[in-house]
């Protein structure tokens, strides 16, 4: 994020590692992978969506996400996964595959 430490240099994980070791400050909620917080790519992998389709979801409103600061991860409760407006809307949007016994194919040589 380009912010710099005390001696000028910028934080890197490493270092954002040791501080919180030393002052004893723990990670974001979902890094702790207990189940009850996820990232956004756990919630996508668990709905079977891409990362863009959450990323929709909060910002519509219809999934509820916190970050600490702004570019921080979403901490996502996976209670809130099961929300029946989630659930509407990918049964609404879920691709539907139509098999045509008549269809002919674009590639008929394979």
């Amino acid at each position: 994020m380009g912010m710099q430490i005390g001696q000028g240099k910028t934080w890197t994980a490493r270092r954002v590692q040791s501080l919180r070791t030393v002052h004893k400050i723990s990670g974001y909620r979902s890094s702790d992978k207990n189940g009850e917080w996820l990232t956004m790519s756990d919630a996508a992998a668990r709905l079977g969506v891409s990362h863009v389709k959450i990323r929709r979801f909060i910002r519509d409103g219809l999934l509820l996400a916190e970050q600490v600061m702004r570019g921080a991860p979403y901490q996502i409760r996976a209670t809130d996964l099961e929300d029946e407006r989630i659930k509407a809307d990918l049964a609404r949007n879920t691709p539907r595959r139509i098999h045509d016994d008549n269809q002919e194919s674009l590639f008929s040589a394979i």
